[in-house]
């Protein structure tokens, strides 16, 4: 299976230099990565670096905590739309799902797509933090709300992407929303079970791994 078409080749370190965004661009370029995604500050570096390329622009709202009021990552993905983002991928607010406070999250999932402007927005549950049926209720809540994906991690959550989790997301959305599966997938074998496990999407930093087929550690976040 050519691996490259699902895969978000992703930095989002919070000491990623301007020169590491520039080879991250020039890898998905290579291997034609579906988009690089990348911090809001660096949407216009990578816009700029991947002129002529069909690689698109990913970014974060609400990351990595999701705790921020909802009117702020409205406003956030407004600005990520003005620099040229292609994609959202927005971190649901975990303490109010826990709460139950469920039209909380399912208003600020709307707001982001609506702000997105017709843009692809992924919802990210940060899967290691919620029960099984805390997951299947988020999931639930994006599907109401007309996500385009639901994320298991941000991969700064203590936790990544499990097969089961993402196993239980695709039955739960069943072929309403994509699934993207991120954190600790580091190679192609990881990266084939999330796929054979209901992924349409993986978010991954050893992208450059992965599609080469090796299996060797790598270190690092997400």
């Amino acid at each position: 299976m050519d691996l490259a078409p699902f895969i978000d080749h992703t930095l989002l370190k919070a000491d990623a230099k301007e020169s590491d965004i520039r080879r991250l661009c020039d890898e998905a370029r290579e291997y034609r990565f579906h988009s690089v995604c990348i911090n809001g500050s660096r949407i216009i570096q990578a816009r700029h670096f991947l002129e002529g390329s069909e690689v698109r622009v990913c970014t974060v709202v609400g990351f990595p905590l999701g705790a921020c009021d909802p009117d702020s990552k409205r406003y956030e993905t407004e600005v990520a739309v003005d620099l040229g983002a292609d994609e959202i991928d927005m971190v649901i607010n975990v303490g109010m799902l826990k709460d139950g406070r469920d039209e909380i999250v399912r208003r600020e999932i709307r707001d982001v797509i609506e702000a997105a402007d017709d843009r692809i927005v992924k919802v990210i549950l940060e899967t290691s933090l919620l029960t099984e049926e805390e997951i299947k209720k988020a999931c639930e809540i994006a599907v109401e709300a007309e996500a385009h994906f639901v994320k298991t991690s941000t991969g700064f959550g203590g936790g990544g992407a499990t097969e089961e989790h993402v196993q239980l997301m695709r039955k739960t959305v069943g072929q309403k929303a994509g699934v993207k599966a991120s954190g600790g997938i580091r190679d192609a074998a990881t990266a084939d079970r999330m796929i054979k496990a209901g992924a349409t999407r993986l978010g991954t930093s050893a992208s450059v791994t992965i599609v080469q087929g090796a299996d060797a550690p790598i270190t690092g976040s997400y």
